[in-house]
């Protein structure tokens, strides 16, 4: 089976036939036709749609931390990034997870661009994702990259998997924390990082 990143050109007649049999399959599956006229052209729609959300594959986030700066005049507090929107699929049922992500680090010798976090997150979420997994890969990638004194990420999110089918319960968000360095061994830190954050 071909993978969404090596659907190379963009154009229907460039996404391999199995993928678009493999929708037109699903939709018949479902109950409909695919050959009426509003579902003809679903199937490069979607093989399009999965390459999009699916581009992390094809990227290293940590790549994104490679340029840092060491002037920054003595700042040595925390930097926070808040409410970071982010959309991802659970790998469970390839439903989406929307919300937000809160990043801090407290820096070592090091700051990078802030847009540069938010990238991470982003390389990471555009993948087949768990919440809990997402979390720690950002965390992670920001301690060893950065090799900062703490890194603290928390995510808040929804779960299509669990408000549009299942248990059919909307307006439920989840949150899931990783804590390092710091903000994991001192509370005082965690509880500042944490008020920063609004949490």
């Amino acid at each position: 089976m071909t993978a969404p990143n090596d659907l190379a050109n963009g154009r229907d007649n460039g996404i391999p036939e199995d993928v678009l049999g493999a929708v037109r399959r699903l939709i018949e599956w479902a109950g409909d036709d695919p050959a009426r006229e509003g579902l003809a052209d679903t199937p490069g729609r979607v093989a399009r749609a999965y390459r999009e959300y699916f581009r992390g594959y094809g990227e290293d986030p940590a790549l994104h931390l490679s340029r840092t700066f060491e002037e920054v005049g003595g700042y040595d507090e925390i930097v926070l990034l808040r409410d970071i929107g982010f959309q991802s699929h659970c790998e469970h049922h390839m439903a989406p997870i929307i919300g937000k992500a809160h990043i801090a680090y407290l820096p070592g010798d090091r700051v990078v661009g802030i847009s540069k976090l938010a990238r991470v997150l982003k390389g990471f979420a555009s993948r087949l994702q768990v919440q809990e997994r997402l979390t720690a890969e950002v965390a992670d990638c920001i301690w060893e990259h950065l090799q900062p004194r703490g890194v603290a990420v928390v995510i808040e999110a929804a779960h299509a998997c669990m408000s549009a089918r299942g248990v059919n319960t909307p307006g439920v968000t989840m949150t899931t924390s990783r804590m390092m360095g710091v903000f994991r061994d001192d509370e005082r830190s965690r509880k500042e990082v944490l008020s920063l954050m609004g949490l």
